[in-house]
Parts: C-alpha cells; sequence; structure tokens
C-alpha cells in the first residue's frame, strides 16, 4: 500500500476531521474491539501525535515499514502523519492517549522526547522506572474520566511527565524510527515551526534544508499528504486559531503575529482555509467555550476501563 492511500482516521475507524485547539482524547485499545478485533490495519493521524501504553498482552507493532513483536509493558509515541498498526490477541490492552499538534507543540519545551520522531520501547513491569510510567499513564486515564476532580491543567501536566519518562527509559538506544523522507519531513515541519512567522518563500526552505525542490516536495507528500505551501500556510493557521481562542488580542494584531502586514489579506486567507471570517470564528469558540483562556478543549467523554 502506497503511504499516499494509507488512510487518514480522527481515532481508529472515524473519518478524519479537524479537530479543536488543545485536543486531547484518552480512551483503551480494547474499546473499540467492535471495530478492529485486534487487528488495526495501517493508518495514520493527520494533525495528532498518540502515546499507547501497553499494559497487558502482546502482538505485533507497525511503524511506517519496521515491524516489531512486542509484550508487555511496551510503550510507543507516533507523531502525526506516520503510518503505524497492530495485532494483538484478545487478551490484550492499551491505554492511547490521543494529543492534538498544537498541544504538542505548547508541551515541547517541557518534556525531553524529541516530538517528531516515532518511538517504541519495551521494558519489564518490575523495573520502577517502568512501574512510574504505567502509574502516570493509569492516573492520565483517571483524570481524563474526573476521578480525580482535577483540572485540565493537571491533565496536560501528566501527559508531559509521561513523555519525559518515555524519554529518560529510551536513554542511549537506538529505538527512534525514521526512514529518510521522515526524516526531512520532520525537519521542514521544525524550520517552519521556527519560521513560519518570517513568511520564508519555499526556496527559503529548500536552502535551508540543504536539500531540492523535487526531494523536498516528494518527502512532504509522502509524509502529510500535500504540498509545501499548503503545510506553511496550515501551519499559520493553526497558530492564528490558537490565539484568536486563547488571547484577547484584535485580529489586526494576530495577523501582524502571524505573518500578515494586511489584516484584509488575512481574514481573506482565514475565512478560505477556516470557512468563515475571524472574528466569526472567535465568537463560535467562545460561544462553545465558557472560557477562552483554558489550554485544554477535551474530545468527547468515554470510559477508560482499569
Amino acid at each position: 500500500m502506497a503511504k499516499n492511500d494509507v488512510p487518514s482516521f480522527f481515532v481508529y475507524g472515524e473519518p478524519s476531521r479537524s479537530l479543536d485547539v488543545g485536543f486531547l482524547h484518552v480512551e483503551t485499545v480494547m474499546e473499540r474491539r467492535s471495530v478492529h478485533f485486534g487487528q488495526v490495519a495501517p493508518h495514520k493521524h493527520s494533525s495528532m501525535g498518540q502515546i499507547t501504553y501497553w499494559l497487558r498482552g502482546g502482538g505485533v507493532y507497525r511503524i511506517d515499514d519496521r515491524t516489531w513483536s512486542f509484550s508487555a509493558p511496551t510503550i510507543s509515541f507516533v507523531p502525526s502523519n506516520v503510518v503505524h498498526g497492530f495485532d494483538v490477541s484478545e487478551q490484550s490492552d492499551a491505554i492511547v492517549v490521543s494529543v492534538s499538534d498544537d498541544l504538542l507543540g505548547a508541551m515541547d519545551a517541557q518534556v525531553e522526547l524529541d516530538l517528531d520522531t516515532p518511538i517504541l520501547l519495551s521494558g519489564e513491569a518490575d523495573d520502577p522506572g517502568w512501574s512510574r510510567l504505567g502509574t502516570t499513564l493509569h492516573m492520565i486515564a483517571a483524570e481524563y474520566r474526573g476521578e480525580g476532580g482535577k483540572t485540565d491543567k493537571v491533565l496536560v501536566g501528566l501527559v508531559s511527565v509521561a513523555l519525559s519518562m518515555l524519554a529518560r527509559l529510551a536513554g542511549a538506544q537506538d529505538v527512534h524510527l525514521t526512514s529518510p523522507a521522515g526524516a526531512l519531513g520532520i525537519a521542514l515541519r521544525r524550520a517552519i515551526d521556527n519560521h513560519y512567522k518570517e513568511d520564508w518563500p519555499v526556496s527559503r526552505y529548500v536552502d535551508h534544508l540543504a536539500t531540492t525542490p523535487h526531494l523536498l516536495d516528494k518527502a512532504v507528500r509522502e509524509v502529510f499528504g500535500q504540498s509545501v505551501k499548503d503545510l506553511l500556510l496550515d501551519r499559520r493557521l493553526l497558530e492564528a486559531k490558537r490565539l484568536l481562542k486563547f488571547t484577547i488580542r484584535s485580529v489586526e494584531d494576530i495577523a501582524r503575529e502571524v505573518g500578515f502586514e494586511d489584516p484584509a489579506y488575512f481574514s481573506r486567507f482565514f475565512r478560505k482555509r477556516a470557512g468563515e471570517a475571524p472574528a466569526a470564528w472567535r465568537r463560535r469558540q467562545v460561544r462553545q467555550e465558557p472560557s477562552i483562556t483554558l489550554p485544554l478543549c477535551r474530545g468527547y467523554d468515554t470510559p477508560i476501563n482499569s
């Protein structure tokens, strides 16, 4: 199956859709048993990464073109647009934490893990580090259910801790899994994060990454399923949405912040890609959320099996 033919899902079995800014969702693998019966075909998620912590059982796991046999405890982190899937026994189960790219970006400075690169790691249940990691993932599941009565900031903090624990357990092992095209796509996304406000043309990214237009376009279409230009514009749109939702700054100020000197041009850009004007989009978000200062919007609630 060509990578461009791999299906993209919201969560497994549900069509891909635009995520709310700050989206986070937690469920177990076997809560979707009726969809996959333990055989999850290769798929990807267009705008969110996933932590998958296997707490019992085992099977075969696939990330891009590599395959491993595994048994619990095993944990993986798969960024957006990375193809993954698995076959597991009926006795297997895992906690899956899905986090939108924008929320991962907000966590990046606080975590030790490279959030652009997939990783898979297995351990021993009686190892103290793995025991603490397992406890943290169960706390995340409990917080998502609301048992602790804590704020969403606590949930985001726990996810950040879990990612840093994963990095610590990985240590110096060669557990990062990136193809050449994946590495180039990741490097471009990192460069875009650093320079999108400067309105660099595509040619400058080509020079910055010491590649060719053809190789960069091929890698980006393989990894992200879109052109370099669209990847750039989507990043500027994402930041504009974040600022509209979580700040009270004016539309004109936000336009300049994301690299548009002409507010009218920014409004046309936003309407074309988001389907409505910036001010209208902000009003709708405020109606949906009692406060626009909260750093996290949950997905729909699904019970987590203990």
